[in-house]
């Protein structure tokens, strides 16, 4: 290593900042459809979690070789233009969190650098090609693809367990969903622990600590991954909350269903190179799961607003991170100003946070939850239930439009 300034120390502290963010946040991709069933106990949910995250950081870097080396032209970073991408992907996520929307932390990400990048260098020194491969493009087709898999998943399930008794069957079910949240989480960490890696590495490369091209040393996969299991066992509450209830309402055949589904989609995504986001994968799936089950119910509404969401994170990250670009360009007081923002800002949103405290001990309850719209109730009132079906699997009746499932669906642990 040949230098490390105090603005790269900065710049490495903040993407692991980050990183944590990120745990917390996407928390809900591996668990929260474990937890909304009663397959698992909250808290142990998001350990077993953050441990699988952990070793999931070590399996592979081509991700964090996409971001590194890929993405953006590394003769035009500066480190302070990576410190600008990261504030924009930080209060990103925490706004987001904030109010419960399961949105992606690698776009945030990529928004932030992309912003940051083009404040500095201009549009040219963002490669375009590689924007529109390896992240655009799987960010469209990821939430479909796991979605359909998991609607026909899904239907095979049912299709298949029709004769099994019911008990049984679902314990088995939510076994194999502990299974497949284990490899969501292992999933989740061989593709999101990287992006911060290659951010990190990237940040090196232009302050010089590392000759250009390299790969992610050691201490960086050591600490990204350390970072992310960490935020990961916090448990982001109140996005789990929303994938687990407020999307539709799954039995264990549709959580395993979902997850087995997005972790197939992730892993290959991951080996691929692709930056795949886990959060439209899996949010992808958790609404095919539910489209999957004769009389399931898919909350719209909740739906539309966390499409809106998934839209806004490019640009509103690129935004918040150019203007923080600018700043920093004034000198090194204008990145203390930066950081100081960054700072004041994520203090006020946790205190907003505490207003309303969504923890392990509540994140089940569902006495808020959003009403079924109308297209979605009026589909389950015409649709018959199943050949052989339970009463757990169909609907209850839509009179005053809403999603309560019977206690068999929605166990509290």
């Amino acid at each position: 290593m040949e230098s490390f300034s105090l603005i790269l120390a900065i710049v490495v502290v903040t993407a692991l900042a980050f990183d944590f963010t990120n745990g917390f946040h996407d928390t809900a991709n591996a668990m929260a459809t474990t937890i909304s069933t009663g397959a698992m106990r909250p808290k142990v949910a998001v350990a077993m979690s953050a441990v699988l995250n952990l070793v999931g950081a070590f399996l592979s870097v081509e991700v964090a070789n996409t971001i590194s080396k890929g993405l953006v032209d590394e003769a035009g970073i500066r480190p302070e233009v990576i410190f600008a991408a990261l504030v924009g992907a930080i209060l990103w996520n925490l706004l987001t969190w904030l109010v419960g929307l399961p949105s992606s932390s690698s776009h945030a990400l990529m928004g932030g650098l992309i912003g940051a990048t083009i404040a500095s260098a201009g549009v040219g020194a963002v490669h375009g090609d590689v924007l529109v491969t390896k992240v655009l493009i799987p960010a469209i087709a990821a939430p479909l693809v796991a979605g359909v898999a998991a609607m026909l998943a899904t239907r095979l399930t049912y299709s298949l367990g029709r004769k099994a008794d019911g008990k049984a069957s679902e314990k088995g079910y939510r076994a194999g969903q502990i299974a497949s949240a284990g490899l969501v989480s292992l999933a989740h960490g061989t593709n999101d622990a990287q992006k911060t890696m290659g951010v990190i590495t990237l940040a090196l490369v232009a302050g010089g600590a590392v000759a250009p091209d390299s790969d992610p040393p050691m201490w960086v996969i050591l600490s990204a991954g350390i970072a992310i299991a960490l935020g990961t066992y916090l448990g982001g509450w109140r996005i789990i909350r929303t994938m687990g209830k407020g999307l539709t309402d799954l039995q264990p055949q549709q959580g395993f269903a979902a997850q087995t589904s997005a972790a197939t989609v992730i892993l290959a995504s991951s080996h691929l190179g692709f930056s795949l986001s886990t959060t439209h994968s899996v949010s992808g799936a958790v609404m095919g799961a539910g489209l999957g089950r004769k009389g399931g119910v898919v909350r719209w509404s909740t739906a539309t607003r966390m499409f809106v969401a998934w839209g806004l994170t490019l640009p509103a990250a690129a935004l918040v991170a150019a203007l923080a670009e600018y700043v920093t360009g004034f000198g090194d007081w204008g990145t203390a100003v930066v950081a100081v923002f960054l700072v004041a800002s994520s203090a006020a949103i946790w205190k907003i946070s505490r207003r309303e405290v969504v923890d392990h001990t509540n994140v089940n309850d569902t006495d808020d939850a959003e009403p079924a719209g109308v297209v979605t109730t009026a589909m389950a009132a015409v649709t018959p239930p199943p050949a052989g079906g339970t009463a757990a699997d169909v609907p209850p009746i839509p009179a005053q439009a809403t999603a309560e499932r019977t206690p068999s669906t929605t166990t509290t642990v």
